[in-house]
């Protein structure tokens, strides 16, 4: 083996392996800042129209920080080409650009004194993070700028359902009973409890909560549907400062441990049983709805004619449908409302109680859906009955009479029950 006085001798000889041939590379030349700048644009519409707002440049979630930031930095000084891409005029350019040839030559624009924080020449100052990058005295490895491995989030599971907050439009129906048991907590009439680490919490419709420094109320708890084996509800949730929202139980629940200041206002009383019990409860009356599936899945949509979901809501119809394409309790499609009644002097819980006993018989089997986590779900609100059914139903409830009736399921009508069955 050859031995080496110096790295001379080293380098001098033939390198067969190409080991020590350099590969100099020109990052930023296959696009130009402008056209990089663009699709920057058409990347934050695209995350704009998919959420509803623009990306958080402080977000928890890499890739959205990496585009808010980006966006912070270029959208002060935008191109032609990238208000071209801005399909949602998110750079503010509702309005034509005017020319500066427009300006007489006998005016000048004013120009603000220079603040001793703008001091820098401007032609040191970068445009944007891509000018940064770019910059060929600044050596840094592609894997620190670009993450790779991450699902875009316009490609990425949402959740069933967005129970977002947004203004209660029947408020005073609910601001007595706030204050009520607000008065009652000060005066030690009601005493809170802590959200316990490990422990499931029940929740029923008329419970109190303090979540988020806030006195909440459960308005509604409905729509019964199992995940997984485990039944879960849509609730109706009042917050004490005129805002509401509608999470599934287990969200509402979830969100409560999450929360080290939430506390469970106690219920006077001994139990359910106890004429006590529901002392707090506020009197909140509903609309029965019907809604038709607009399912293309053919298994739903060949049956859509007869197949309908029997709902009763405390809330406006329209918002409770308005995500029903991302509901599993509407089939994961967007819904029509084909009839509403409305209820006068019934409580809303005894009347969904009653219309889902009595066309229970006609309640598909093996109806499930498969949520966006992979969990199977079952409604159990669709029924194989026409809206004609329902209002003779409902009909029969307002009159006391109901019980004398049953669906008959072989000749889909309402027949009277026979004496002695």
């Amino acid at each position: 083996m050859p031995r080496y006085k110096s790295l001379d001798e080293i380098f001098d000889e033939p390198d067969e392996f190409g080991l020590l041939d350099i590969k100099k590379t020109n990052r930023g030349a296959a696009a130009t800042p402008d056209a990089r700048n663009a699709e920057i644009v058409s990347q934050v519409n695209a995350f704009y129209e998919s959420n509803g707002r623009i990306p958080d440049d402080n977000s928890l979630d890499l890739e959205e920080m990496k585009l808010g930031t980006i966006w912070r930095s270029i959208r002060t000084s935008p191109s032609a080409a990238m208000m071209a891409a801005d399909r949602n005029r998110l750079l503010g350019h509702g309005h034509p650009v005017v020319s500066t040839a427009t300006i007489p030559e006998t005016e000048s624009p004013a120009v603000p004194e220079p603040d001793w924080r703008e001091e820098v020449a401007n032609e040191e100052v970068p445009a944007s993070l891509d000018d940064i990058f770019g910059d060929d005295d600044l050596d840094v490895h592609d894997a620190v700028l670009n993450i790779r491995n991450v699902t875009p989030a316009s490609e990425r599971q949402l959740p069933d359902h967005r129970a977002d907050m947004f203004p209660c439009p029947d408020f005073e129906h609910f601001e007595d009973g706030f204050a009520e048991m607000q008065s009652k907590l000060e005066s030690g009439d009601r005493k809170v409890l802590p959200v316990q680490d490990n422990v499931e919490i029940t929740v029923y419709e008329g419970d109190f909560f303090i979540h988020r420094g806030l006195l909440v109320y459960v308005a509604e708890k409905t729509e019964l549907s199992r995940r997984s084996g485990k039944p879960d509800h849509r609730l109706r949730i009042i917050f004490s400062n005129g805002m509401e929202n509608d999470p599934l139980s287990s969200s509402f629940r979830k969100a409560l441990a999450a929360d080290k200041t939430a506390r469970i206002v106690e219920r006077a009383g001994f139990g359910r049983l106890d004429p006590e019990w529901d002392q707090d409860s506020m009197a909140v009356t509903g609309t029965v709805y019907v809604a038709r599936s607009l399912s293309r899945d053919p298994e739903i949509a060949e049956v859509s004619r007869i197949l309908h979901k029997v709902g009763v809501t405390s809330q406006d119809v329209r918002r409770r449908i308005a995500d029903a394409k991302n509901d599993p309790t509407f089939l994961l499609a967007p819904v029509e409302i084909v009839a509403t009644y409305e209820l006068h002097n019934l409580e809303r819980m005894k009347v969904e109680d009653l219309l889902h006993r009595f066309f229970d018989a006609a309640r598909p089997q093996g109806l499930v859906i498969t949520d966006r986590f992979g969990k199977a779900v079952h409604p159990r609100e669709w029924f194989y009955v026409l809206p004609e059914h329902v209002s003779q139903a409902v009909q029969l409830i307002q009159e006391r009479r109901l019980h004398e009736y049953r669906y008959d399921t072989q000749r889909q009508l309402i027949v009277k029950v026979e004496q002695g069955n």
